[in-house]
């Protein structure tokens, strides 16, 4: 008996992975997180699957069904929106099931950031602008950050903020760094990155306060950082043709001739 852990993707039900589609249709158990997961991929779950919707549950109570399964010897998939590897409450079911010697499997889904940086048609990392994106979030009732990841010393870096889980706290996120990236840095927020609601208000930390005209939410992304807009950026050196590449090389000593490893 395993359980899958499956990232359901960010919303649009397309954008689950293939694999994560034929664990769900092999497993004559699905958890889903309902709040967040689209109902369109219990679709894939067999016919008399049993389907629980963990929303309501406590942890107790998911890893109840998840040991009735095992008992049962029944494979389990586990749904999550996004990808699993961040804020996903996922560490502490695994440490779980390491103590009940329960087998698990993880299968990746498209996180959220990257859903929304496709909704703005943006790369996060430009040469000479940005080449770090930070994943991040504020404290929260249920989390608190820890000493030292704060906004104000992951915007000294400079680098692409990609801040979760905070549209709520807007004017607070705006007024720690706004010493510094300045009132022009670009900002974007898109709710429900991919769901057919989806909604993205582009502007900057002078003016994104009075372009969301008090639309907060909860489902929201808030991407900073001069990449966002910047157009003045150097070209990559990946594909320009005098860059001595090992699969394209050039001049008259490449370091990697070809017919070389």
């Amino acid at each position: 008996m395993t359980v899958h852990f499956i990232g359901a993707g960010p919303g649009a039900p397309d954008l689950l992975t293939l694999r994560g589609r034929d664990l769900i249709a092999a497993c004559p158990v699905c958890l889903y997180a309902g709040s967040l997961v689209p109902s369109e991929l219990l679709s894939y779950c067999p016919e008399d699957a049993k389907i629980v919707n963990t929303a309501s549950l406590s942890l107790d109570e998911i890893m109840a069904e998840i040991k009735a399964a095992d008992d049962a010897g029944q494979d389990v998939a586990r749904l999550h929106s996004g990808d699993l590897s961040v804020w996903s409450a996922m560490g502490e079911q695994l440490r779980r099931l390491r103590e009940l010697d329960i087998d698990y499997d993880i299968t990746p889904g498209v996180p959220a950031f990257a859903a929304a940086a496709a909704a703005l048609g943006n790369e996060l990392t430009l040469p000479g602008v940005a080449q770090s994106l930070v994943l991040t979030r504020t404290s929260g009732r249920a989390s608190a950050m820890p000493e030292g990841e704060t906004l104000e010393n992951f915007a000294a870096t400079g680098a692409t903020l990609a801040i979760h889980l905070s549209v709520h706290v807007l004017d607070d996120v705006v007024a720690r760094l706004t010493p510094h990236y300045g009132e022009d840095c670009p900002v974007a927020i898109v709710w429900r990155a991919s769901w057919p609601d989806q909604r993205v208000v582009r502007a900057t930390l002078g003016s994104v306060i009075d372009a969301t005209d008090g639309e907060r939410g909860r489902t929201a992304l808030i991407l900073v950082g001069r990449a966002l807009t910047a157009e003045e950026f150097r070209e990559s050196c990946l594909y320009a043709g005098d860059y001595d590449r090992r699969f394209r090389p050039v001049g008259t000593e490449p370091r990697f001739p070809e017919g070389t490893e």
